[in-house]
């Protein structure tokens, strides 16, 4: 009952309702009070017609916001949103009103000494401003302030830390310039609050709401200095907030900062000492690593209405993205290390699986390993490749050969410079660690050993940025080799020049190779041993041996052309040891390493030990994120990952990838999809019912994504999903029906016959009718298919098929099916006219005498609801029309009631009522 019903109830005197409305909410029973807070909302329409009456319930209004109960200012703000959207609506009637009355009551209460009014007042603060109904002067000149005086410095602390919420929260509903304004400053200030960390826990965990209220610039220059303290507060609990809003501060960054400052510090979250911290940064690690993203460099990108969609090839090459091309260098910046790399394609040789922006002709060090320039490029390019600063990197000194760690990998283009097109690719000294300088060593040893003649190849000069020449290393033979029973270093130092000789007469035989592969500029230093083959038998202490034949090697006249130059990435993998090119094929340049890295650490067992028993689900669910980060050019760092997960004990994680494997087919393509994922998807299809799902719902999306002659080996495997585990499981064969309606599009006429059909004939007999309704509906969509494709042949096949199975049913629920699959032909129109009536109308037609009033429902309402609406059979010279009138007429007097009413009803007379009436029937 309304409460202004329950003013006008006889026995309340002569009083008229507004004088009894006035008479409770002034009373002195707190319980009166508080019933006309409560019903303030009804009363304000009430008495909204007239002007006067509607300004002395305002006046109440403000009389109750001030009374000394809490439980009923409580009662007065929960009515304050329904009131205001009220007044809103009527804002022509009332001006004013909202702003001059409602808002300074809840701007009040948030000072409220009582907790519980306070706190509705904030909630229904943020009611407000989520559904716009107070103005943004009001915001900037009522609200704002308020905040700003409670979450001053010396501020009550209980006060601070909800203003600071509050603050966060409106954020997300001022516009840009308004946050950055009034908000800003105070939010700074709140996340440096030594005092409580309450507050900044509370800043920590809106971080990212506020960064992207702000946007980028603002971003980069005041909120990432108090994103990297946040980070290294003391309280786990800090730590632990900003791990989860990461993916939100990195979105709102430049690539650069990105790279330079957020990497490396969410590397440290990773390796926290807190296990809820290093949990969280784990959960939050593949969306970090998907703000890399670089749709025109990936090829792919997420379209307005969702789904995922694929640009076109450039310059008609395989991939999704040239390598080298503008925009796309291979550390997501424009510095001089990245931009400096020579970007040279091959159009005509396929680049999938290519590492991007890799170049033919990577440059060579100079004689002291980085010298010059190349030393601070240097550190540019691994400033970005491992997120340090590149002034933090400049001051790093390379590391000597013997002191390189075991599993530190060279970014791409972290030791390469712009070289001219005159120089030649050097596969000797390409996938060397930089070599200390010993050139004065090796001229000193030259002049000594060889003699005058030799003095010209010695030359410091000449040492520096040479080509391999066959003829100078022959001459350096031939002046040790009156040394070389006399000094054993002599002797070694042939050894090793002979070995280069061979190898140098070998590249000039084979044909070059210049395809670019992924891991030219990626390859691992773990290793210092020489590339060797079967003839190049080294001593243990050949470290030197390759010193100093790498200086020789370089003391060469630049001037002089090279022979024939072996493709690298051949050489180094025919001689790598297996360790090596396992390590050297996870690495890439899109993101760096170290992400990657602990991403694939993700599925290692001892993670789930040591930091969360559901780490692989994940890293499972993050997948194609990462995966669509990468670009299919660079699977080859996730495929070892995907596999693992794959066959993960726990049914979970391979649920989710299931669910996924679609999304991550238009990622990879056809022929990537064809070799790795197709035997994964092989295997779900035999997996658990749990599993199966996430296959079976995205069925279509999958099966369209692979090539016509893989697709039809699916054929037969499709029936498969009809048999589960748990036969009461009957949406897992609804989802079925509904997949295959889609799939039919995939396949000819013919084997949809073969395989398709019979499957929605065994569907179409379900004994769940849920899943039987949906399979008569694949029937139809069979049947639109073959005539659609002018197989009528195959069509009259089906039909007949039909009538035996359905027609002739011994039970009553196939005869209905008939009459509803006969109802939908003619709705759907998927049949011919003259071909209907002369296959399935007198099969129809002789349901009338079925002893099942459920079948003569449905064939009721299929003749009068269906059939009679058709011009075809309305046509007064058609010779069916009158055997269907006398069929109905027939029904009309059905001692059922159900089936004369459905014979009876008109269609335009038909309600949702007598729809709820057939499917109780049925």
């Amino acid at each position: 009952m309304r409460l202004t019903a329950f003013l006008d109830v006889p026995g309340q005197g002569n009083l008229p309702p507004l004088a009894r409305l006035e008479k409770y909410a002034f009373s002195e029973n707190v319980f009166n009070r508080q019933i006309i807070a409560r019903g303030l909302n009804d009363i304000l329409r009430d008495f909204s017609n007239n002007e006067e009456d509607f300004l002395t319930v305002m006046e109440i209004v403000v009389r109750l916001s001030e009374d000394a109960e809490p439980t009923v200012r409580t009662d007065l703000m929960e009515q304050i949103p329904p009131i205001a959207v009220f007044l809103q609506e009527n804002r022509s009637n009332f001006p004013g009103v909202l702003t001059d009355c409602l808002t300074p009551i809840v701007v009040r209460y948030l000072t409220d000494p009582n907790n519980q009014v306070r706190k509705s007042s904030q909630e229904v603060l943020l009611i407000l401003l989520e559904q716009d109904l107070i103005s943004q002067h009001d915001i900037e000149n009522k609200v704002c302030p308020i905040l700003l005086a409670l979450s001053a410095p010396d501020s009550d602390d209980e006060y601070k830390a909800e203003a600071v919420n509050i603050i966060c929260k409106l954020a997300s509903v001022l516009n840009k310039s308004t946050v950055e304004r009034l908000l800003l400053p105070r939010f700074c200030e709140l996340c440096g609050d030594g005092k409580l960390f309450q507050v900044r826990k509370v800043c920590a965990t809106n971080f990212g709401d506020i960064c992207h209220a702000v946007g980028q610039e603002a971003t980069e220059k005041f909120l990432i200095p108090k994103f990297l303290e946040l980070c290294s507060d003391n309280v786990w609990g800090m730590r632990k907030a900003c791990a989860e809003c990461f993916m939100a501060v990195s979105y709102s960054a430049s690539p650069e900062v990105r790279r330079a400052q957020l990497s490396p510090l969410f590397i440290r979250l990773i390796s926290d000492p807190c296990r809820w911290v290093r949990q969280a940064a784990f959960q939050s690690l593949g969306p970090f690593i998907s703000t890399f993203a670089n749709p025109p460099r990936a090829g792919l990108y997420i379209g307005e209405d969702g789904p995922l969609s694929i640009r076109p090839p450039a310059r008609g090459l395989d991939s999704d993205f040239t390598p080298g091309s503008p925009g796309t260098g291979s550390c997501g910046s424009t510095s001089s290390a990245c931009s400096a790399r020579p970007a040279r394609t091959e159009p005509d040789l396929p680049t999938e699986g290519t590492s991007a922006g890799t170049s033919n002709f990577p440059c060579r060090s100079s004689s002291r390993g980085m010298m010059g320039n190349s030393v601070e490029d240097s550190a540019l390019a691994g400033a970005e490749l491992t997120g340090l600063s590149p002034e933090a990197s400049a001051t790093l000194k390379l590391p000597e050969r013997n002191d390189l760690p075991v599993n530190s990998h060279p970014g791409p283009g972290s030791w390469t410079c712009p070289e001219s097109p005159e120089d030649v690719f050097n596969n000797f000294l390409y996938w060397r660690t930089p070599l200390p300088d010993i050139s004065k060593d090796l001229e000193e040893l030259l002049l000594s050993e060889a003699g005058p003649r030799e003095k010209g190849c010695s030359r410091p000069e000449a040492v520096q940025n040479s080509c391999v020449a066959r003829s100078e290393i022959q001459k350096v033979l031939d002046s040790l080799q009156e040394h070389v029973m006399d000094d054993p270093d002599v002797q070694a130092q042939v050894q090793v020049l002979s070995a280069a000789l061979r190898a140098a007469q070998l590249d000039s035989v084979n044909e070059p190779a210049h395809k670019p592969t992924e891991g030219l500029n990626e390859v691992s230093v773990s290793d210092p041993s020489p590339a060797s083959d079967n003839q190049m038998a080294l001593s243990a202490s050949s470290s030197q041996k390759e010193l100093s034949v790498a200086r020789i090697l370089q003391s060469t006249d630049p001037g002089e052309p090279c022979g024939g130059v072996r493709d690298p990435l051949e050489t180094e993998q025919r001689h790598l040891p297996a360790p090596l090119e396992e390590n050297k094929s996870k690495l890439q340049d899109v993101i760096p390493q170290p992400l990657l890295d602990q991403y694939v650490s993700m599925t290692d067992p001892a993670r789930a030990q040591t930091v969360d028993t559901d780490i692989a689900k994940h890293c499972a669910y993050s997948l194609p994120g990462v995966a669509l980060t990468l670009g299919r050019q660079n699977w080859h760092c996730l495929k070892d990952t995907y596999e693992t997960l794959a066959s993960d004990v726990q049914w979970k994680v391979r649920r989710t990838l299931a669910f996924s494997i679609h999304e991550l087919a238009a990622i990879l393509g056809d022929q990537l999809t064809a070799a790795d994922l197709v035997p994964i998807f092989n295997g779900f299809l035999k997996d658990l019912d749990e599993v199966r799902i996430g296959i079976l719902k995205h069925l279509y999306d999958f099966l369209k994504l692979l090539h016509e002659d893989k697709r039809r080996e699916y054929l037969y495997q499709l029936q498969e999903f009809v048999v589960t585990d748990n036969s009461r499981n009957w949406r897992f064969r609804y989802e079925l029906a509904e997949q295959l309606i889609l799939i039919l599009e995939l396949y000819n006429p013919h084997d949809v016959y073969d395989y398709l059909m019979h499957i929605a004939l065994k569907l179409c007999a379900d004994k769940v009718s849920e899943v039987r309704w949906i399979s008569f509906k694949l029937v139809v969509a069979i049947l639109q298919k073959f005539y659609s494709h002018s197989e009528s042949a195959l069509g009259l096949a089906f039909v007949h098929e039909l009538i035996v199975r359905f027609r002739h049913c011994a039970k009553w629920v196939g005869r209905q099916a008939f009459a509803f699959i006969c109802q939908a032909v003619v709705s759907e129109e998927c049949i011919p006219a003259d071909q209907f009536v002369e296959h399935l109308l007198p099969s129809l037609l002789s349901l009338v005498s079925d002893p099942v009033p459920n079948v003569r429902v449905l064939l009721a309402r299929a003749l009068r609801q269906t059939l009679l609406e058709k011009a075809y059979l309305r046509n007064a010279g058609n010779p069916h029309l009158e055997v269907i009138e006398e069929t109905v007429l027939a029904l009309q007097s059905d001692p059922d009631p159900d089936v004369s009413f459905f014979a009876t009803l008109q269609p335009k007379r038909r309600s949702t009522a007598d729809s709820r009436v057939l499917e109780e029937r049925n």
